[in-house]
Order: C-alpha cells, then sequence, then structure tokens
C-alpha cells in the first residue's frame, strides 16, 4: 500500500535497522569520532548488526573517547530535498530533543526553508524533548498513526502531544561521561565515580538532562525506578513501557522481570546508539514508560 506520507528522523530515536526498514522510515544519521590511543577514527550511526553496538562500548571501556557533532542546516535541507526528489509530499520529522543540542531547532528552520522552495509540500518537525528509545516511541506511534489512516497533519499533532506524558529513569554507570560531554555539570558528576554511585536522571520539560537522586548500586537504582513507575504509573491504553542499555544486557534483563513481576508486561529491551551511548558512557540502563499525568522536572 502506497504511504500517505514519510516519516523521518535522525539517527538518535535508536531504531533497529530491520524495524527501520520494514516500516519505511527515512533516516539522517549523525556521526561520531572515536579517539583510541590519540588517532581519530571516524564513525556513523548506522549501525545494522547488534555486535556493532557492543563492540562500540567495548572501545569506550578500553579507554577509547567518543565525540559527536550535531546535524547541520545544510545536512537537514539535503535530507529533505532528497525525500522530496523521490516523491514525498508530506513529511513527519521527529527530532533530537532541542535541550539537549540545536538539532532540533535547525531541523525546524530547514523544514520551514524546503517547504517554502516546494509548493504543495508540507514538512512537520517535531521535537522529541528527549532521545533515544523516547525519541524512538514517536515515532513508532507515527508509524502505528500513519497505519491507522491518519494524514501528516493529525500524526504530527497527536506526537506532539506525548513527550510530556513519557517518564524516566536514566541510570547511568557513572556520570563521567555525561559531565565530559558536557550534558550535566561539574558539580552534578562530582561525587560519583569513586563512590560506585549510580545517578539517576530525567529530562526537563525543556528536554534536558536533570539529576534525580544517586544511588548506591544498580539495585538499589532499580528500586527507585520502581518507586517512580509506582507514584506515576502507566496507563493501561496504549502502554509504552521500553529499556535500553549500553553494553549492560543482564542488568537491562533484571530491570526486565522486576517490571514484568509488577506491571504484567515485559519491557522490549534494545541497546543504544552510539552518538547517545557517547554522552552516557558504558553500564547504563534507562527506561521509559507513558503516563497519564505529565512530568515535571522531577
Amino acid at each position: 500500500m502506497e504511504k500517505s506520507f514519510v516519516i523521518s528522523s535522525d539517527s538518535t530515536c535508536d531504531l533497529y535497522r530491520d524495524y527501520v526498514c520494514a516500516h519505511d522510515i527515512r533516516i539522517v544519521p549523525l556521526h561520531y569520532t572515536m579517539e583510541e590511543n590519540g588517532v581519530l577514527h571516524e564513525g556513523v550511526d548506522d549501525f545494522a548488526e547488534y555486535g556493532q553496538y557492543i563492540d562500540f562500548y567495548r572501545r569506550l571501556r578500553a579507554g577509547g573517547f567518543s565525540r559527536t557533532s550535531m546535524l547541520t542546516y545544510d545536512a537537514h535541507c539535503a535530507h529533505f530535498e532528497q525525500l522530496i526528489e523521490g516523491g514525498a509530499r508530506e513529511i513527519v520529522h521527529v527530532s533530537l530533543s532541542g535541550g539537549l543540542s540545536p538539532t532540533a531547532n535547525v531541523a525546524a528552520q530547514a523544514a520551514r526553508d524546503v517547504s517554502a522552495k516546494h509548493p504543495g509540500c508540507r514538512i512537520y518537525p517535531v521535537d522529541s524533548l528527549a532521545a533515544t528509545i523516547a525519541q524512538g516511541a514517536l515515532v513508532r506511534e507515527a508509524v502505528r498513526l500513519r497505519a491507522e489512516g491518519k494524514d501528516a497533519a493529525q500524526t504530527a499533532e497527536a506526537i506532539r502531544e506525548i513527550p510530556l506524558h513519557l517518564q524516566y529513569a536514566i541510570i547511568a554507570n557513572d556520570l563521567y561521561y555525561l559531565k565530559r560531554g558536557g550534558r550535566v555539570s561539574a558539580i552534578a558528576a562530582a561525587a560519583g565515580t569513586v563512590l560506585k554511585i549510580k545517578p539517576v536522571l530525567s529530562f526537563t520539560r525543556e528536554g534536558k538532562l536533570t539529576v534525580l537522586e544517586k544511588c548506591k548500586g544498580m539495585k538499589k537504582a532499580f528500586s527507585r525506578a520502581l518507586e517512580r513507575m509506582e507514584k506515576l504509573p502507566p496507563v493501561e491504553a496504549g502502554r509504552i513501557i521500553r529499556i535500553v542499555h549500553t553494553d549492560a544486557e543482564e542488568q537491562a534483563e533484571e530491570l526486565a522481570d522486576l517490571v514484568e513481576a509488577r506491571w504484567g508486561t515485559r519491557p522490549e529491551i534494545s541497546v543504544m546508539g552510539p552518538v547517545i551511548g557517547s554522552h552516557v558512557g558504558p553500564g547504563s540502563v534507562s527506561m521509559i514508560w507513558r503516563t497519564a499525568q505529565e512530568r515535571d522536572d522531577g
């Protein structure tokens, strides 16, 4: 069946390639640069196999340092132009949080400018106010709505209502990578690594990361995540509960066991891509769930 509109996102949505291909999602990839022993290696966030993800985190553990760069205005324009040249007349594009990167604002400007150049074409930019599996959840919802027969405008309007109803328990192994990448302050990161503290983070309403608390060990962090779910329970209809890890599959399965035992549904587990993973670092486990209540700043 011919698709009524194109669904697009940048690669920080962290959707596996088989899902992307099966649902004809158009991804514009970000890049990263891995420094190992003083040598720079350029990489593209377009992994096709699970082993590529695991190898990336093993390189970080071995002392590599990965830097990332935002998608430029020109890159967004080229992406949208290519879609239009391929026959797209309407595009819903989901971006990385504007609270983490200028990417969302740049995408919105490119969408306006490219739409203006092509009468009859319309691009609907959506700021996910998040990243990774939460950004991916918006793309998945767009896929579902398109399959139900919703048009591009209806779909964009619907998924723009979701971000503040997604709750987070982002459990970093420590705050070293987030601090080094400028995502949290040095003060927020100060106590973590030496004391084996597992910081639990969330997103603010503006899509910025915030530290909720610091827990002694992963089991305590999981307990806090479950307590947070009790206070902000997942909705029954259209439930979204997902887990993502950075080469911490065993711990991710442990958290999934706890959620399944309490809520009767097993979260889907995936591994985080290299761009967001560069800032979170190896050994993290994070979870999202959808609630009736809007989130606050933690």
